[in-house]
């Protein structure tokens, strides 16, 4: 079971090989498009709240054109949690992929602009880069519509071996994991990481995702994960069960290291002995889930790679959930380590 570095070894890889970055992230390249609407319009357009739909280009520009009032940022799962630990203080890299379009450009741009390092990857002229539909109603949930564009095109050859050797840990997004040539990027990435004596880690990102290649993030747990990220219905839905304790149990076996997010419950830390609760940081008001997964990895990530124990890097990781819930977009608006004295 992977422990907690200390400041040493989160600087030092196998044979002593010095770590230039604290998390390098892998994921959908997107930029993210987020309104407010009511339930109505979610029925009006066919949309299930709280899904996440993979859509084609007409689709796309057909919801775009319904919306109201959209903020436009860059965005992915795994782009939100890098930024999140350069907020924290930490030193973040990002393998994506984008066109050189405007978008592109605006993506590049954002990333960089937080302290991440970026490059998008070989240029494919015939895809855009990708965007995210974000549909958020009154009850602060969202309901995602993706069009993933060039950005699901990753392969092994977008992997940059050198960034990903230098970094502490290695940090990949399940949405990329509808494509043969994204498996192979995420074992190829894994592989290199531990050659290097580094960490990785999987975020499950989404139970319908989870469902559609259950068997392959099975393998891929049991084989090259270090430290998995998922909520309940995720690692409900990874070994096919109602029940969440039977869940656990079953994870507990594959997987040395694990924090499972439990909305308001908190979260529960697994590892091969114990599982561990810990308390949600109280938030006013809810207003928009989006990002809070991606933050709470964030947070915990930069406990794990700071060498904090393992029960306050939960509570890092529900400072920065609390933070990006409290307001519409999934970035933080103050910078995390600020926040990070209270925990």
């Amino acid at each position: 079971m992977p422990a907690a570095p200390d400041e040493t070894t989160a600087r030092l890889g196998a044979g002593g090989d010095e770590v230039r970055y604290d998390v390098v992230g892998m994921g959908n390249a997107l930029v993210d498009v987020i309104a407010h609407a009511s339930d109505g319009f979610l029925d009006d357009q066919g949309l299930v709240k709280g899904s996440m739909t993979l859509i084609e280009t007409e689709r796309a520009v057909e919801l775009y054109g319904a919306l109201d009032g959209a903020v436009e940022m860059s965005g992915g799962s795994a782009a939100n949690t890098v930024c999140g630990i350069a907020s924290f203080g930490g030193v973040a890299a990002y393998v994506g992929k984008v066109d050189s379009d405007d978008l592109g450009r605006v993506f590049g741009h954002d990333m960089r602009a937080v302290g991440v390092a970026f490059r998008g990857g070989r240029d494919r002229q015939d895809l855009p880069t990708g965007r995210c539909v974000i549909v958020v109603t009154p009850d602060a949930e969202r309901t995602m519509n993706t069009y993933l564009g060039v950005s699901s095109t990753l392969s092994v050859d977008d992997v940059d071996d050198d960034v990903v050797a230098s970094s502490a840990v290695l940090y990949m997004e399940g949405y990329l994991f509808d494509r043969d040539e994204a498996k192979a990027a995420f074992r190829h990435a894994a592989d290199v990481s531990h050659r290097h004596g580094r960490t990785v880690s999987l975020t499950l990102s989404d139970s319908f995702c989870v469902e559609r290649h259950r068997d392959d993030f099975r393998a891929l747990v049991a084989e090259s994960v270090d430290l998995l990220f998922g909520n309940e219905d995720e690692l409900r839905a990874l070994y096919s069960t109602d029940s969440f304790d039977e869940a656990v149990d079953r994870l507990r076996s594959e997987c040395s290291l694990a924090v499972v997010t439990r909305g308001p419950q908190g979260c529960v830390i697994v590892t091969a002995d114990e599982t561990v609760p810990v308390e949600a940081v109280p938030v006013d008001e809810v207003i928009d889930t989006t990002g809070a997964g991606d933050l709470f990895a964030a947070g915990f990530l930069h406990g794990f790679t700071t060498g904090r124990d393992l029960v306050t890097c939960a509570r890092l990781g529900s400072v920065a959930a609390a933070e990006v819930i409290g307001h519409v977009g999934p970035r933080p608006l103050v910078e995390l380590h600020t926040l990070a004295g209270h925990v």
